[in-house]
Order: structure tokens, then C-alpha cells, then sequence
């Protein structure tokens, strides 16, 4: 295994990192976002009005994301099997 090998490995491999958890986090900054808003604008200081937005949307982006998530993490790992006997010389 040389490390040019390596780095591509830890490249790809971070790149499905990103797209599994971009749709998570970014529904979750926005929702944090407007939650933040909602209680700046009314005063509210409640800590679990913050909380149980971010969880019901993430929840919900899951599931609607999930046929996706799993497309990309099922060709990462394909990709990385299907290579494998090559990567080992």
C-alpha cells in the first residue's frame, strides 16, 4: 500500500462523510438558527425549546434522506471492496 494510496483512500472516505452528514447538519443549523431567532425575538429562554426542534427535524430529514444516504454508502463501500485485490498488491 504506498501512501498516495492511502491519502486517496482517507479522501474518499471523508467525502461520503460529508454528503451522509450534510443534510443532517444543515437542517439542523437551520432550524437551530430560526429556533434562536423565535426566542430572541420573544424572549423565551426555554433550553429545551432549542432542543426538541433540532431533534424532530433531524429525525425527519433522516428518514426522507435516507434512501440517498444509503445509495452513497453502499457505492463507498462497494467501491472499497470491489478494489480491494488491487489495493493489496
Amino acid at each position: 500500500m504506498t501512501e498516495h494510496l492511502v491519502i486517496t483512500l482517507a479522501r474518499e472516505a471523508l467525502y461520503a462523510v460529508l454528503l451522509v452528514s450534510a443534510p443532517l447538519l444543515g437542517v439542523s443549523l437551520l432550524v437551530g438558527l430560526l429556533v434562536s431567532l423565535f426566542q430572541a425575538t420573544t424572549q423565551i429562554q426555554e433550553q429545551t425549546l432549542a432542543f426538541v426542534p433540532k431533534i424532530i427535524a433531524v429525525l425527519i430529514t433522516a428518514v426522507i434522506f435516507a434512501p440517498w444516504i444509503l445509495k452513497i454508502m453502499v457505492s463507498f463501500t462497494q467501491n472499497l471492496m470491489l478494489n480491494m485485490s488491487v489495493w493489496a498488491k
